[in-house]
């Protein structure tokens, strides 16, 4: 059990572990006997619990099939309290990710690298991937609008984090590309790499 684990109410351990044995358990189950042919019912069953003990985690299928995205993004908004605002927002988003992604538990690159192939070859879990990174995209906009006030240009704002997230999907699909070689510290490193590339981006001719 991890130090932070610790620290937490029982109840609360519980819940942590329970979410954790379903979308580890979901992951493997929709490796080794395909996505469509798993059902709720056979990863509840494997898990042990109900499905309304799922529903209290999950919304869907597809939910707990990302949950190593989801994971990083709560994590991640919830870091967002903690976000300079002085300097350039591009640099800030940047800076509380490399932190987020530091702070994820040792086992989430692995679990992060399974999701990224499983969704490949599911049509509905790129079609959710897509939504949730929607929905993402609207938080982080609403996130730091509102701790920026009435002193930033919406426009600006949005557009900044559009490439922010445009350069973590870019850094993120190359990684999953390479059979995530280096593990976390190279897709730290691909991150960094990808945001460098931003200003030649910007002017590249066609």
């Amino acid at each position: 059990m991890s130090d932070d684990l610790r620290d937490l109410p029982l109840r609360e351990r519980k819940k942590l572990r329970t979410r954790r044995a379903l979308s580890d358990t979901a992951l493997r189950l929709f490796t080794e006997h395909g996505y469509d042919a798993t059902t709720l019912d056979d990863l509840c069953d494997v898990v042990e619990v109900s499905k309304r003990t799922f529903f209290r985690n999950y919304r869907s299928k597809e939910d707990v099939a990302l949950a190593s995205d989801s994971d990083l993004w709560s994590a991640y908004l919830d870091s967002m309290a903690a976000l300079e605002t002085d300097g350039p927002l591009l640099d800030a988003l940047q800076a509380v990710l490399h932190t987020t992604l530091s702070a994820m538990d040792p086992d989430w690159d692995r679990r992060f690298l399974t999701t990224r192939k499983l969704s490949e070859g599911v049509p509905a879990l790129q079609a959710h991937s897509l939504g949730y990174c929607q929905d993402t995209t609207r938080t982080l906009i609403e996130a730091v609008n509102g701790r920026a006030g009435d002193n930033v240009d919406e426009v600006r704002l949005r557009l900044t984090v559009e490439i922010f997230v445009a350069a973590w999907r870019t850094a993120s699909l190359r990684w999953t590309a390479l059979g995530g070689d280096g593990g976390r510290d190279g897709l730290t490193k691909l991150v960094q790499e990808t945001f460098a590339e931003i200003p030649a981006a910007l002017t590249c001719s066609a």
